[in-house]
């Protein structure tokens, strides 16, 4: 007679599921990606959820907007543009993944369908997938026809990539403009589409060449002088990838929480 514990019992319902989801097109399996995170009893984890409705919040990030997401004092959003990228990419999913923290991408169009795999495991260990036009230019220095083309090609090819639809309606309606050049006309369009735009309340500078050692020094400090809000990486940065798993690291020493946003239509499901 062989003996199944109620743990075996439950990996074994998770294995079932996992395949259903797979099976339904809900899950997509990532080669060389664990089934599922394997964290250690100090990491600094995911404190919340935060929803938000694109129709009452079109707009955040107090370093270009008048508002910004409603969260609570060393509470810190972490997001990340210009993605997927080789090589940096998956170095920042593997130091967010090992301390079960989750993030929001403003992924580059253009990027994600020459490294859909990437992608893909974005989305698979959970993190928020969101636009950042189809190949990067600055919005507000072209016409708006033409900053809404980029916009909606983006936004296809992302839709492509994850869903097989090449469509210019988002699933998650989050948009930040590239270099934060906006136009009130986009402004007011992006609204109307029940699209959020996403600025930032703070930043690394990590588009400048620096060290992970100054960078993570230059990021701390400015996120201990605003207590907390959205902060900006790049993922295409060397740096930023190296420098990141200190980062977290000093999060969590330090008292700071990290909250995952996702659009409400997306929690409702």
């Amino acid at each position: 007679m062989i003996i199944v514990s109620g743990r075996a019992r439950r990996i074994a319902a998770l294995a079932a599921l996992q395949q259903v989801l797979i099976l339904s097109g809900l899950l997509i399996p990532v080669p060389g990606a664990p089934a599922r995170a394997e964290c250690s009893a100090d990491a600094l984890g995911t404190s919340r959820v935060l929803a938000v409705d694109p129709a009452a919040t079109p707009r955040v990030g107090r370093r270009q907007f008048a508002a910004t997401l409603p969260l609570g004092p060393r509470e810190v959003v972490l997001t990340f543009d210009d993605g997927p990228w080789p090589g940096s990419t998956p170095k920042v999913l593997d130091a967010l993944r090992s301390e079960c923290v989750k993030a929001t991408f403003f992924v580059v169009g253009r990027n994600a369908v020459a490294h859909p795999d990437i992608l893909r495991r974005e989305h698979a260990e959970g993190h928020t997938v969101a636009h950042h036009t189809w190949s990067h230019p600055l919005l507000g220095r072209i016409a708006t026809s033409a900053a809404e083309a980029e916009i909606d090609r983006g936004i296809a090819a992302v839709e492509g990539v994850l869903y097989g639809k090449q469509q210019s309606e988002a699933v998650t309606p989050f948009f930040r403009f590239p270099g934060f050049a906006s136009t009130p006309a986009l402004l007011d369009r992006l609204a109307r589409r029940h699209i959020v735009v996403f600025g930032a309340d703070l930043w690394a500078s990590d588009w400048n060449a620096m060290s992970p050692d100054v960078e993570l020094r230059l990021v701390l400090h400015r996120l201990e002088q605003a207590h907390g809000g959205i902060v900006l990486f790049h993922d295409t940065k060397r740096q930023t990838a190296a420098m990141l798993p200190a980062f977290l690291h000093a999060l969590k020493a330090r008292g700071f929480r990290v909250v995952h946003v996702i659009p409400r239509q997306t929690a409702e499901r």
